[in-house]
This record gives C-alpha cells, structure tokens and sequence, in this order.
C-alpha cells in the first residue's frame, strides 16, 4: 500500500483511512484492519461527530448504549486472536464491548461514558464487519431458471451427441457437463450470513415485482435458447462453454430484467457489482465439474481449484455445435436460490421467488 495514498472508506458520509496490519488471527491468515477518522467527504456537512447515523446510540443510567445487528459467522473478527481485537478497540476507545456466544445470533452490544467513544467504537466494528463480509464466500444467487423440460431435453441431445463426435478431443468428457436439472442463468451472487439477512434479500427481491411487470407488461418471456460460446481466448483451452440465450422477439427485455435486479440489490447492499451489464450466460459444460458429480456450477466443497483445471479442447464442439438449438421456453420467475442445495425437483432450493405475470 502506498502510505501518502492509503484506501479510503465512506461510512455514513464520513471517510476512513484503512491501516492494514498482518497479523496470524484466525486459522486461515487475515488482514486486520485499522481505521482511522479522517473527517467527512468535501461538500458535506456534519454538525454533531458524536451521532452515530445507521445505529441508535442511547442514554442509560451509567452513559450511553448502542446494539449493532452482526452476523454470528463475523464475530471471530471483532474478537480477534484470544480476544487481542476487542481488547484494543475497548482501549482505544474507553468502552466496553460485549459480543454473544459464537454460533448464537445477537447483537454486538457497545456501552461507554461518552456518546463520542461509543460512536467512534461502533464505527470501528462496522468498518472490521464491512471489510471481513467482503471476504466470505456468496451462499445465495439470483437466477433465471433454464431447467424448463424442453431445454433439458434439448440439453441432453446435445451432451449426447458431443460425446458421440468430440469425446476423442483432449478433455472432453462426461463429467464436464451440466447437471441438466441445475441449469439456469446466473444474474448475481449475495453473501447472506443469516436467517434475518435471507428474509431482508427475500423483501428486496419483492420489491421488484414492479418494475419487473412493467417491463414484461405482466406476460411471461418467450425466449430461445440456441448457439454455444466460450469464455476465453483461446478455444483450444476451454474452462466454460454456455448456451445463448435470447428473447424471441428480439427485445432487451431480459437484460433490462437483469441489470435492474442487480442495481436494486447493490443499492441495498446485498450484492458487490462486478460488471457494468451482467453478463448472462447458461453454463453447459465446465472443468470445474470434472471427475466431481457433487460439484455444481455454484462451486462446491470438492470443487477443483483454478490450478487443478484441466481445459478441454472447444474446437470440434464450437463448429460441430455452434448453432445448435437447445429449445424454447416462456420464462415467468426470477429465483433467490441457496448455494449448494438440491430441491424435490433437481433444482437449487429457493429462498425466494418472483413472478413475472
């Protein structure tokens, strides 16, 4: 990191430097953070330092109080290494820091003589939850499902007839596919660490009905899933091959769709963006999946790592199969679904749904 140019952060209107500080304080090494005040962003004016926007600070008897909603799988995090963490964030700060059991959903509860010190303490925590929630793996998913029967059955066909013509090119094998009962279109990740942040991405996802239905017109999409393209450069060293899938009549409705959700759910802070379009795609065969039939495109716990990979050669495939037609389907639901999960039907289990119509 560059010292005359540190990361800022904005919390509440109010900027941060980062400090980073290696320290050996969880089982995987972590960076800790540091933060420092370093005073509101120019053209914006704040009156009273001492109040505390997203969290109620209140007086009590012995001075004041604020209850901070954390996720118990973040508490490590505030404790730090045999408690080092909130020992240096009481000091520093002069209050007291009372944290729940691991594994027992609570609030952090933050107690001091000065509405200041408890300020700047919940500050502090907010700023180590921020960054360390940033780092935990996504359990939830939006999607547009793609399991429809027809397009499973196209899927099929064509799996079959890949390892029928292509199954000689290097790497091209079974285990590569698709579970066709999982296929679907990915529009974006959420890491939701509890019961109560599923049912807050549950409300947003509500939220969208509207402009879903005003995009739709309250029909469901006719879309067609046809052609095949690949992720990188090189179409002789594949990782990911996927379906295109396209509305019938040529509109952009489902990319509106998309990019819709996923700018409600950033604004909510449920979802980090990761491009300016969400890039939609239906995997059909991936390395990822390979040798593993208990890996899913979602990743799983024996997934492969990026260096165990083996690609697969795509150029057979790609002109043998490059137009190929998967099928047609009508599209009415948007689903919130769980990360490695299996429903009655094949599918993710959903936490959430909308409909289009």
């Amino acid at each position: 990191m560059d010292v005359l140019r540190p990361a800022l952060i904005n919390i509440n209107g109010r900027i941060y430097r980062r400090n980073i500080i290696k320290e050996e304080n969880y089982e995987e090494e972590e960076e800790e953070e540091d933060v420092s005040y370093i005073g509101p962003p120019e053209s914006e004016d704040f009156a009273d330092d001492e109040t505390c926007d997203a969290n109620y600070i209140e007086q009590t008897d012995k001075g004041y109080r604020c209850a901070v909603d954390v996720p118990s799988v973040l508490y490590k995090y505030i404790i730090g290494k045999k408690g080092e963490t909130r020992r240096r964030l009481e000091f520093d700060t002069k209050t007291s820091i009372s944290i729940p059991k691991q594994g027992v959903e609570g609030q952090i509860v933050i107690t001091g003589s000065h509405k200041a010190a408890v300020s700047s303490a919940v500050t502090r925590v907010e700023v180590l939850v921020e960054s360390f929630r940033k780092k935990q793996p996504f359990t939830h998913f939006l999607s547009f499902p793609l399991n429809d029967p027809k397009i499973q059955e196209g899927f099929l066909s064509f799996k079959d007839e890949v390892l029928q013509q292509c199954s000689q090119d290097h790497g091209v094998e079974e285990s590569i596919f698709q579970n066709p009962a999982k296929l679907h279109l990915t529009i974006g990740t959420l890491a939701l660490l509890n019961d109560t942040e599923v049912r807050k991405a549950c409300e947003h996802l509500q939220e969208c009905q509207n402009f879903i239905r005003d995009i739709t017109e309250g029909n469901p999409l006719s879309l067609e899933v046809t052609g095949i393209e690949y992720m990188n450069d090189d179409p002789a060293m594949v990782d990911v091959l996927y379906a295109k899938v396209n509305v019938k009549d040529r509109s952009d409705k489902l990319q509106m769709i998309a990019d819709r959700l996923v700018e409600h759910f950033v604004s909510a802070g449920l979802m980090v963006r990761e491009w300016d379009r969400v890039k939609l795609h239906g995997t059909v065969m991936n390395t990822v999946f390979r040798k593993n039939s208990t890996v899913d495109d979602m990743g799983g716990p024996g997934r492969q790592t990026m260096s165990e990979r083996e690609a697969f050669d795509a150029r057979n495939v790609l002109k043998k199969f490059g137009a190929y037609r998967f099928g047609e389907f009508e599209l009415n639901t948007v689903l919130l679904s769980q990360r490695y999960s299996t429903d009655c039907t094949g599918f993710y289990t959903s936490a959430g749904s909308i409909n289009f119509s």
